[in-house]
């Protein structure tokens, strides 16, 4: 394992159903560095998420995925949690019945007893609610109501940063947060997010859009096609995107599977050359 490595991923496979979905994603994430993951749609961009993640109905059939020296592949989606690994969902889900609060705290005091913490009783953990909601502007209010029950979209999104927030993970993916949001809604999800940026956590953030990109400035942009990374480089990158678009990811992504690939395509470092011209 690389050393310097928060996240390190191996020629990682994935399958689908009968399909093949991810044909060896390579990447290295360190300790303060942001990473985006964009490409077209069905590229494999959530796919990889749900299986760092480990959600039941994708199959790794090959490669690793080494998270602060363990095994991630070989622990269950709750020991990935509690390790600190955090996963933004695109549709946050509805659980009636279930507090937000409630929820919330059971599931810190969990990732505390992992880590030989003292857990928090119901006096500090709702101080740390009320400090924590501020940071995505999330009404206190809601913390009382079920789990996202009733929440706009922008709640939902605010709900997930928060949720962040509260676990303190070491590594978060944040799939698609700025899918359904509006222009006020996405400044203040960012913000959250950025407010939670240090030197030991990592982020990986999946987006369409340059847009969020212009409120989370990324170290690293890496482009997923065809279940492949065929382009790493530095911010520029997702502004040539915008421009250029995803056409020419076709003939991109073929190399890489050839071995052809351009260098930088594998975890490139921070400040990698976009590139440059009319086609990447």
């Amino acid at each position: 394992m690389n050393p310097d490595a928060l996240l390190e991923v191996k020629n990682l496979r994935a399958r689908a159903g009968a399909a093949d979905i991810l044909k060896g994603i390579d990447l290295i994430v360190r300790p303060g560095e942001v990473h985006a993951i964009m490409g077209p749609n069905g590229s494999g961009k959530s796919t990889f998420a749900h299986v760092l993640a480990g959600r039941p109905g994708v199959t790794v059939t090959g490669g690793e995925a080494i998270l602060s020296g363990k095994d991630l592949l070989a622990m269950k989606p709750e020991t990935r949690a509690r390790e600190g690994l955090f996963l933004a969902l695109q549709y946050p889900v509805e659980i009636p019945g279930l507090s937000t609060l409630h929820f919330l705290k059971a599931a810190a005091n969990a990732v505390r007893r992992h880590r030989g913490e003292p857990e928090l009783d119901a006096v500090d953990f709702l101080a740390l609610a009320k400090e924590r909601a501020a940071i995505v502007e999330l009404d206190p209010a809601l913390l009382d109501r079920s789990v996202n029950e009733g929440f706009s979209g922008g709640e939902k999104k605010r709900n997930e940063i928060f949720q962040m927030a509260i676990l303190d993970p070491v590594l978060a993916i944040l799939d698609e947060t700025d899918s359904g949001l509006d222009i006020d809604a996405l400044r203040i999800v960012s913000k959250g997010v950025n407010a939670l940026r240090g030197n030991s956590r990592g982020m990986i953030v999946i987006t369409h859009y340059q847009r969020l990109l212009d409120y989370i400035a990324p170290d690293v942009v890496h482009v997923i096609a065809g279940g492949r990374i065929v382009k790493s480089g530095g911010p520029d990158l997702a502004k040539w995107l915008e421009v250029n678009g995803y056409a020419w990811t076709e003939k991109e992504g073929a190399a890489v599977a050839q071995g052809q690939g351009p260098e930088g395509t594998r975890g490139a470092a921070p400040g990698a050359a976009p590139p440059k011209g009319e086609a990447p």
